[in-house]
């Protein structure tokens, strides 16, 4: 079984920057593709950033490529999202996610691709 656990939300303003982090437990976890989504009130769990199990593929929404980097360390069994630039409509909670096939899937993925969540973290940036 594996559990995933958000950390590093909050309240910024517009331009800020913060950093989510995803701990993750689990024997076979650093084997997983690992996801990062996030929901904003009344609109669909969205797609933000995809990382394969060594780090070595990655993945962007275009809302969100060049101002977001996915990273993480299979040692601490971790998945970051170092978030810059922030705008108002990335306002939503963001969810980590685990993929626990071996397809390694890389694009626009969608929740259904996913088998493991975590319970989310707030991040709110003000105009």
């Amino acid at each position: 079984q594996v559990q995933l656990v958000e950390s590093g939300g909050g309240l910024l303003q517009a331009g800020g920057s913060l950093r989510l982090s995803c701990a993750a437990s689990g024997r076979t976890v650093g084997l997983y593709t690992m996801g990062w989504f996030r929901q904003s009130l009344g609109k669909e769990r969205e797609f933000v950033a995809v990382i394969s199990w060594n780090g070595g593929s990655t993945y962007y929404a275009d809302s969100v490529k060049g101002r977001f980097t996915i990273s993480r360390d299979n040692a601490k069994h971790t998945v970051d999202l170092q978030m810059n630039s922030l705008k108002p409509e990335d306002t939503a909670v963001y969810y980590c996610a685990a993929d626990r096939t071996t397809a390694q899937r890389m694009g626009v993925l969608t929740p259904s691709d996913f088998d493991y969540w975590g319970q989310g973290t707030q991040v709110t940036v003000s105009s």
